[in-house]
Formats: structure tokens, C-alpha cells, sequence
């Protein structure tokens, strides 16, 4: 199963809705983002997404407008912190890569995501998956995004500029 990451979109709609529509080509089932959607309004831009979308607070977003139209649009809204399964895989996102960094280390989990620090990365913790797909608004770097193969635990990265 591919399952489509992002994070720190930033009130920068264009992004998300060109994201959503190559993972819609891809054939990505399910979207997680890492948190910093900004204002609630980009909310409804994830919702053009198919799929099952997860997701949690950055530390800049509307908490309290955000939870109400997240459970309007049917979106899995979990606070600070995520456990989902898929394909048997165990993954967990968080925003802060300080608490992600720390959750890995239980290796508890197949997967681990977070955002914040903008910056695309990936790499094994033992046997844990850490990485961040990078930011959505172009912050600090090129705007990124990835997506998660639960087949062989891998992300691949992708620059909004070449979809």
C-alpha cells in the first residue's frame, strides 16, 4: 500500500491540491500529514483527497476550529501525537522531531514520520523507519513531500516543482 506524507503546508494550498492530485495518480490510498497546516481553511483542501486521511497538530495550527471541521470532513484528526496500522505496519507521526526521534527509539514501530524542522530526511533507527517528508511551503528547503510503501518499509521523496 502506498500511503501519501506530508507536513508543514503552511497555508499553501497550490501545494496540497497539486500533491493530492499525484497521489490520486499514484495510486496512494491513504495521507498522513505531520502537522503546521496553518489555518483551518487548508483543512478543506486536504478533504480533495480520496483516501483516509490522518492527521495531527503542528505547533502553529487552530486547534480548536481545526478539530471541529476535521470531524465534520471525516478526517482522523489525533492530536499531538498518531498510532495507525496498515499492511501490518505499526507507524507513528508526531510533529516535533525531537518526541518522533524518541518514539523510534522504542522501536514499537515499523514507520515514524514528524515535521517541523522543514528539512526532508530519511534513515533507520535499528530497524524503525525516521524520516520527514519535508515542508509544503518551501521553507528552508525546495518544497517536499514523500510517500511510504508499506511493502518494503521505504519513503521516497518528491519535489512539488517536478509533479
Amino acid at each position: 500500500m502506498k500511503i501519501g506524507v506530508i507536513s508543514d503546508s503552511h497555508d499553501r494550498p497550490e501545494n496540497v491540491s497539486k500533491v493530492i492530485d499525484f497521489f490520486h495518480k499514484e495510486n496512494v490510498e491513504v495521507m498522513i500529514h505531520c502537522g503546521d497546516f496553518c489555518a483551518p481553511f487548508m483543512i478543506k483542501e486536504m478533504r480533495k483527497f480520496k483516501g483516509k486521511i490522518h492527521c495531527i497538530f503542528g505547533n502553529i495550527d487552530d486547534e480548536f476550529s481545526t478539530t471541529q471541521l476535521c470531524a465534520k470532513l471525516d478526517i482522523d484528526l489525533q492530536g499531538l501525537y498518531a498510532e495507525i496500522e496498515y499492511d501490518k505496519r505499526k507507524i507513528s507521526f508526531t510533529h516535533m522531531p525531537f518526541l518522533a526521534e524518541g518514539i523510534a527509539h522504542t522501536r514499537r514501530y515499523d514507520a515514524v514520520f514528524h515535521g517541523h524542522d522543514h528539512k526532508a530526511k530519511s534513515e533507520k533507527i535499528g530497524k524503525t523507519l525516521f524520516a520527514n517528508p519535508g515542508n509544503l511551503a518551501g521553507i528552508k528547503e525546495e518544497a517536499k513531500f514523500a510517500i511510504y510503501d508499506t511493502k518494503n518499509n521505504s519513503i521516497k521523496h518528491y519535489k512539488v516543482s517536478d509533479i
